[in-house]
């Protein structure tokens, strides 16, 4: 029964109607993070409730959480990219071998970063700018969040492969209720509620933990045992050609991502010579980011398993008609989010802000950087498309380009211009710069694959 609503997944994406069928895919996915970001709003303001202080170790440690997610983003990009190519030629087995070999090679490299990040706790940190008084914080909430990031890991790989069969209800679930875990554990481990011992700011990451490894079974006995979707029958390939399959994408796929938390690891020593308070409210504007580009993130975790299956299946066509209707609906949806957020800014500020210097930041972030979510969204939906189409390198030049071309220069120029507010601007436009790279990027880059294939073909 599961193979043939698998095969059905399938059928849609190579052959049904291109809006109809991402809407199916994306939908889930929206109502999943919708859920886990909301229970992330919940968490940061569990830990803004024990002080200005707590908030900004958590805002400090967001760059280097980031890192080893990154990692996983990347392995579950490359993850997801090979099984969808080898589901659309119809090499049924591979694809299933394949999904095994990423969720153990994952867990290896998740595992060596997180010992590395535990042992450089305190350089690391100091070298982001944190002081004294709030490194006792950060050391409570990290320490906790490496040992336990390998728990971490297997559900996002294990997402991968579902989503790169056509199947986006049961990652959404199973993020949904990680974080319903989490919100739930959070003023119990914070605050000591009844029988649960008060731990602060290191409860709000045992809490993170637990839920982890709640998803960690679900999913493993969801692909193992329900879904059938992992293999140890190498076929006509061993565990050495699958894994150069899958990091030949995602390394290049996790490098790209990582330069992400440099870039805020950065941004966030930037802001952090104009106090903790600023440092506060900027991480409360990373989490308001996260919610306000929830829609964008659930298209680039659809958007590249429709792209790689037609890729896979020589559908040129319908590559390009998906990318472009997902721009189009990106940019109206996050201009309609901006206005959403600018009417709403004070209630923002105050919810997330006790001291009057973090509340006016972070309208201060409302009013500026939103405006440029449309953009972004462009740049996050090429990347995830560049990478479908097996063009990984293409994917992480474009993001140098925009981080530290772009991005962080403009921001950086702005701060020294005009404070706070000039930095705010100057990431906005480097948004706007690098859309426009991405877009002409893409478009010449599939048409050169469509060419060539003509050219074979003919041949």
């Amino acid at each position: 029964m599961a193979s043939v609503q698998q095969s059905d997944k399938i059928n849609d994406i190579l052959e049904g109607s291109i809006p109809a069928t991402l809407k199916r895919m994306t939908i889930p996915m929206i109502f999943g993070m919708i859920t886990l970001m909301m229970f992330n709003l919940v968490d940061t303001f569990f830990i803004s409730m024990l002080g200005t202080e707590q908030l900004a170790a958590v805002s400090f440690t967001f760059p280097v959480t980031f890192t080893v997610i990154s990692l996983a983003i990347g392995l579950g990009i490359g993850t997801s990219a090979v099984i969808a190519k080898a589901l659309g030629s119809g090499n049924i087995e591979e694809a299933r071998f394949d999904a095994t070999v990423a969720l153990l090679i994952s867990a290896v490299f998740v595992f060596c970063l997180s010992i590395i990040g535990y042992l450089l706790i305190e350089p690391t940190f100091y070298l982001l700018g944190a002081n004294n008084d709030v490194m006792p914080y950060i050391y409570d909430y990290i320490s906790v969040w490496f040992l336990g990031s390998v728990f971490l890991i297997t559900p996002m790989i294990g997402n991968s492969v579902l989503r790169a069969s056509g199947d986006t209800k049961t990652p959404s679930f199973i993020m949904g209720f990680a974080g319903l875990i989490n919100a739930i554990l959070d003023p119990l481990l914070i605050f000591g509620v009844g029988p649960f011992p008060e731990l602060g700011i290191k409860g709000a990451a045992i809490a993170s933990v637990i839920a982890w490894s709640v998803a960690v079974a679900i999913i493993l006995y969801l692909l193992a045992v329900k879904k059938r979707l992992l293999s140890l029958n190498p076929g006509r390939q061993g565990v050495i050609a699958a894994s150069k399959k899958i990091l030949k994408i995602g390394f290049p796929a996790a490098g790209a991502n990582m330069l992400t938390p440099i870039a805020m690891a950065v941004m966030t020593a930037i802001v952090a010579t104009y106090g903790p308070e600023a440092v506060a409210a900027f991480g409360v504007g990373s989490r308001i980011e996260s919610i306000a580009s929830l829609v964008v993130l659930a298209l680039s975790m659809t958007l590249p398993p429709f792209i790689s299956q037609n890729y896979g299946a020589k559908s040129y066509d319908r590559v390009k008609e998906a990318y472009r209707a997902s721009l189009k609906f990106v940019m109206a949806f996050q201009f309609a989010v901006y206005l959403v957020l600018l009417i709403s800014s004070g209630l923002i500020s105050r919810t997330f802000g006790h001291e009057p210097e973090v509340i006016r930041v972070i309208e201060l972030f409302i009013y500026i950087m939103p405006l440029s979510y449309g953009f972004q969204g462009v740049i996050i939906l090429t990347n995830s498309s560049l990478n479908a189409l097996h063009k990984p390198m293409n994917a992480l030049v474009l993001s140098v380009i925009r981080l530290f071309v772009f991005y962080v220069p403009l921001a950086y120029v702005g701060s020294r211009l005009g404070g706070l507010p000039g930095l705010f601007i100057g990431a906005a436009l480097g948004n706007l710069l690098t859309a426009l790279v991405s877009y002409q990027w893409f478009c010449r880059s599939i048409e050169r694959m469509h060419s060539a294939s003509l050219k074979r073909s003919m041949s």
